[in-house]
C-alpha cells in the first residue's frame, strides 16, 4: 500500500509551542470510500487559531487530540474520486489534515478555479481570512466615510484586508505592526494613513494618540493585549469593535486579569462584537466575488509568505508568534504542475 506523511501533535504546549509538540509520521496512504476524493495537498495554511485546538478540552473548544493528525485548510489536487461532483485533476480546498495526502467528503469540500488567481490565494485573500476580513468589517463594523479605523496586526492576512477595504469604504486607516519592513508596507503599497511599530515604541498609548487624533471610530482587533489597551481608551461615542483575535494572549500559561476598562464603554456606548467567520458560511460566495473584483481592479493587494516542505510546517507555524510573515503564511507542500 502506499504510504504518506503527516504531522501529529505529540504534546499539549505549556506556553508558546515548540518542535516537540510536533511529530512527523508515516502512515499508509488513505483510499477513498463512496462520494468521497482523495486528495493531494498542494498547499496547507497555518493560522494562529490553530494554538486554540492545541490546548485541551477545558480550556478550548474542539481540541486536537494528543497522537491525532492536527487540522487545517489546504488546497490540493484530487487524485482518485468516487464522488460525481469532482473528477481526478480538480482543484478543491477545504479543512483536511496537516498530511500530504487525505480524504474528504464531497460536500467537505470547495472548487478552486486556478484561472481566478494562484490557487494559494485559496488559503488567503480569496479564502477563509479574506472573508473573515470582509465580513467582519462589512457587517461587524460598518464604517463610513470620515471613520477613523484602527487595525492591529494590520500587515497579516486578515488585516491587510481589513484595512484596504476601509479605506475604499472613505476612511481614515491606521493599523499596527511589529516591524519598519511591515509599516512601511502599510503606508507606501497599501495606502494606509499611518502605521504604529508597536515594538519600536516606548509609549504605545501616545502613538495612538498621534495616529488618532480625533479618536478611534472603529477597531478591528487581531491581538488583544497592550495594543487593544492603548486603543480602548481613544474610541469615540458609537464606536464598533470587532474582537477576531487574540494572538497576544494565546500563550499565556494563565488567564489575564480582566475584561479591562470597561467603564470606557459607558461614555463611548461602544459595540463589541466577537467575529467567527463560520457565522457567515452562506455568505462566502458573495465575499468572494467582491474580492476577486477588488484584486482585478488592483484596489486591494496581497502578500504571500510561502515556506516550501511539508517537513517545514512547524516551522512556518512557530513563526506566526514571532511575527515574520507579512500577508498569509501558507506551506508549499507539492508543485502544482498545471
Amino acid at each position: 500500500m502506499a504510504e504518506t506523511r503527516q504531522w501529529q501533535l505529540a504534546s499539549r504546549p505549556v506556553g508558546e509551542p515548540t518542535h516537540e509538540n510536533f511529530e512527523l509520521v508515516t502512515v499508509d496512504r488513505p483510499e477513498p470510500d463512496a462520494n468521497e476524493v482523495l486528495v493531494r495537498t498542494l498547499y496547507q495554511s497555518v493560522d494562529p487559531y490553530m494554538r486554540g485546538r492545541m490546548r485541551d478540552a477545558e480550556s478550548y473548544a474542539e481540541p486536537w487530540d494528543v497522537g491525532d493528525p492536527m487540522k487545517a485548510s489546504v488546497v490540493g489536487e484530487v487524485l482518485e474520486s468516487n464522488a460525481a461532483e469532482y473528477d481526478e485533476g480538480d482543484i478543491v480546498t477545504g479543512d483536511l489534515l496537516w498530511a500530504e495526502h487525505a480524504v474528504a467528503s464531497a460536500d467537505e469540500l470547495q472548487s478552486v478555479n486556478p484561472d481566478h488567481g494562484p490557487i494559494s490565494t485559496a488559503l488567503g485573500v480569496l479564502g477563509m481570512p479574506g472573508v473573515t476580513a470582509y465580513w467582519g468589517l462589512n457587517d461587524v463594523c460598518d464604517p463610513i466615510p470620515g471613520d477613523t479605523v484602527v487595525v492591529s496586526a494590520a500587515a497579516g492576512a486578515v488585516g491587510s484586508v481589513v484595512g484596504q477595504l476601509a479605506k475604499l469604504s472613505g476612511a481614515r486607516v491606521v493599523g499596527t505592526a511589529g516591524s519598519e519592513a511591515k509599516v512601511d508596507w502599510l503606508t507606501e503599497d497599501l495606502g494606509f494613513d499611518a502605521a504604529i511599530n508597536y515594538k519600536e515604541t516606548d509609549d504605545l498609548s501616545g502613538a495612538v494618540d498621534a495616529a488618532c487624533p480625533d479618536g478611534v471610530d472603529v477597531y478591528f482587533d487581531n491581538v488583544g493585549g497592550p495594543i487593544t489597551d492603548a486603543v480602548w481608551p481613544r474610541l469615540n461615542v458609537d464606536a464598533r469593535v470587532a474582537v477576531c483575535g487574540q494572538i497576544a494572549l494565546y500563550n499565556e500559561t494563565s488567564v489575564p486579569t480582566g475584561p479591562r476598562k470597561l467603564a470606557k464603554l459607558i461614555e463611548s456606548r461602544a459595540t463589541v462584537e466577537g467575529l467567527l467567520v463560520s457565522d457567515y458560511q452562506p455568505r462566502w460566495g458573495e465575499a468572494l466575488q467582491r474580492l476577486s473584483t477588488f484584486i482585478q481592479n488592483d484596489d486591494v493587494r496581497y502578500r504571500e509568505n510561502v515556506v516550501e516542505g511539508f517537513e517545514n510546517a512547524p516551522d512556518a507555524f512557530l513563526g506566526l508568534f514571532e511575527g515574520e510573515n507579512i500577508g498569509k503564511q501558507v506551506v508549499q507542500v507539492a508543485e502544482y504542475e498545471r
